[in-house]
This record gives structure tokens, sequence and C-alpha cells, in this order.
């Protein structure tokens, strides 16, 4: 027993490490609405997050944990050292955008990450990687873009003229906006518990599976519980840590935005977050569904050129396309070196 706890402990210390940089990413497109039409206090954000972050993972985070787990790479891989290497790789990638204010897909470096050490070790599921997981991540934003726009363009004026008034300045007397908008919030935390959390708890699952000899898939829901709990924790405390600048950023520094139409963006982004867990199990970018949408008011205010020229939406995009292949390289030199 004793030895088992010494092969863990490197591991689950870095899952722990993971954790608190994905909850200061995760902060912002879960509270970035919120926060910036200014109906919540920033020091309430934490451990709502970490409440329903936890309540999502416990409830509907199965399917994307076996993905993660077991859909990438053989559960007989996630060796100690096969595993730290992962997680440290995860971790640094999103450190680094954390620092820089970038919101970052923990999703995107999770499967980056596992599939350079699957692709160090040949034994990497190219099916799942190529034709469920990465069309997955071009469509879904894609998606999100234009069911914001469409929205914003044809049917917000609509509901606006009929239903809400153009004066947000007041909120506290619009108590059912106010309301709807922090249940929105809750409800993307939900989301992000039931995709994201498997980033950081299914290898950590799938090793201690490995070194106690069962198989993960007949025994897999006492392992995660476990390991969930340890982990989710750990996602408030990146939250009150980190998840200040990046909410910053996506709240206030790519478009205006009304509550209305924060609350919307909300609810359609933690939908298509949710649909990707339930249905396959897909690893997915919250971030990047969020920011979609962001740009997509953007677009309708400022048009295309403006959008685009904004210095935060260049950085977010380079950022973007460097952690995931980060991730990739930093885990299939170490894996290689390490083996």
């Amino acid at each position: 027993m004793s030895e088992l706890l010494n092969l863990l402990t490197i591991p689950f210390l870095l899952a722990m490490f993971l954790a608190i940089n994905m909850g200061g990413s995760g902060t912002a497109p879960t509270f970035s609405a919120a926060y910036g039409a200014d109906v919540i206090k920033r020091t309430m954000i934490p451990g709502l997050f970490g409440i329903m972050v936890l309540a999502g993972a416990l409830i509907a985070g199965k399917e994307v944990s076996l993905t993660l787990g077991t859909g990438l790479l053989e559960q007989s891989f996630f060796t100690p050292i096969n595993t730290s290497a992962i997680l440290l790789s995860i971790g640094l990638s999103l450190l680094i955008a954390n620092l820089i204010g970038v919101p970052q897909s923990t999703s995107q470096a999770s499967v980056l990450s596992i599939a350079g050490a699957a692709t160090a070790l040949d034994g990497l599921n190219t099916t799942k990687l190529f034709y469920e997981i990465i069309p997955t991540w071009v469509i879904l934003p894609i998606i999100s873009f234009l069911i914001i726009l469409v929205v914003h363009k044809w049917i917000f004026p609509l509901l606006k003229d009929k239903v809400f008034t153009t004066d947000y300045s007041h909120l506290k007397e619009h108590k059912v906006l106010k309301a709807l908008l922090i249940l929105s919030s809750l409800y993307v935390a939900f989301s992000i518990g039931a995709n994201n959390v498997a980033n950081a708890a299914a290898p950590i699952a799938s090793l201690t599976a490995n070194e106690i000899g069962i198989d993960t898939l007949q025994n897999f829901q006492p392992i995660i519980i476990l390991s969930v709990l340890i982990v989710a924790p750990c996602l408030a405390i990146g939250s009150s840590l980190l998840g200040h600048k990046v909410t910053q950023k996506t709240g206030k520094e790519i478009v205006e935005v009304s509550p209305f139409y924060a609350t919307v963006i909300a609810v359609i982004v933690a939908s298509l977050l949710l649909f990707a867990s339930l249905s396959k199990g897909i690893p997915t970018s919250l971030v990047q569904l969020n920011a979609a949408g962001f740009i997509a008011l953007s677009v309708s205010k400022n048009g295309f050129k403006n959008t685009f020229a904004n210095k935060t939406v260049k950085r977010f995009f380079t950022v973007w396309a460097v952690a995931p292949i980060f991730a990739f390289i930093l885990t299939y030199a170490l894996i290689t070196l390490l083996n």
C-alpha cells in the first residue's frame, strides 16, 4: 500500500497542479458574461465555480473520462512516468496561457498531450483522434459563431423591441434577467465539469486502475469519483488565484456585452459542450465556443475587419494554435527520453 501511494503521489500532485490552471482558464468562459455585466462579485466566483464543476463531473462526466482514459491510449500505457509527463505538459501549456491572460482550451492541450505520448509509445488511436475529436473541434466553434451571429442580427432586435429595454445600467431592478444570467453561468460551470474535469481526472483514474490491476471499463465509476473529488476543488483554487485576468479579457476586452446577450451566449455554448460530452464523450474546447460567441457579437456590431484587428482576438488565436502543439511536442519528447 505504501509503495502504491509513493507511485501515485507525483501524478496526483501534477493533476492537482493542472486542475488549478484549468480553474484559471475555465473561469473566463463561465463567468465572463456575468462579470462583464457587473451582476456578480468577483469574490463569489471561485466557490460557485467549484461546486458546479464538481456536480457536472460526477453527474455527466463519465463518457469524456473514458475517451481520455482509454480512448486515445490504452490503459496499460498509463504508468506513473507516462502519466506524469502527460499531466506536466498539459499543466505547463495552460500555465503559460494563463500568465499571458488568454483562456486556453484544456481539452485540446490534454488530447494532444496524450496523443504525443501515444505517438511516442506507438499506441495512438488515430481513428478516434482524426475522425471524431478534431472534426468536433472545428465544427462546434463554427456552429457557435453562426448561431449567435444569426440570433444577434435577426432575433435579438425583435425580442429587444417587444420584451427588453436597451437600458441595462440598473440591472438590480431587472431581477429576472439578473437571475437568468447567474443561472446560465452556473449551467456553463456544470458543463465544464461534465467535459473538462476529465482532462485531469481521467489520466490519474486510468493510472490508478492500471496500478491496482482492474479493468477501467467495468470498474470505472468508483475510481473516477475519487479522482474527481481530489481534482475538482483545485479548480476552485485556480479560479481564485488565476481567473480574474482571463475573465477580464474575455468579458470586457472583445466587445461590450449586455446582460441579455451574455445570457444567451452562455446557454448556447454550454448546451453545445454538454451535447459533445453526453453524445460521444468528445473533449471539447469551451473557451473557444465561448470566444466564438463574443467574436460573433463583435462581428455583428463592428464588422469582420475591426473584430479581427482587435489585439485580444489576435492573441487568442495565436495562443490557441501554439499551446496544444507545445503540449504534444513536450509530451512526445519527455516520453521518448524517459522510456
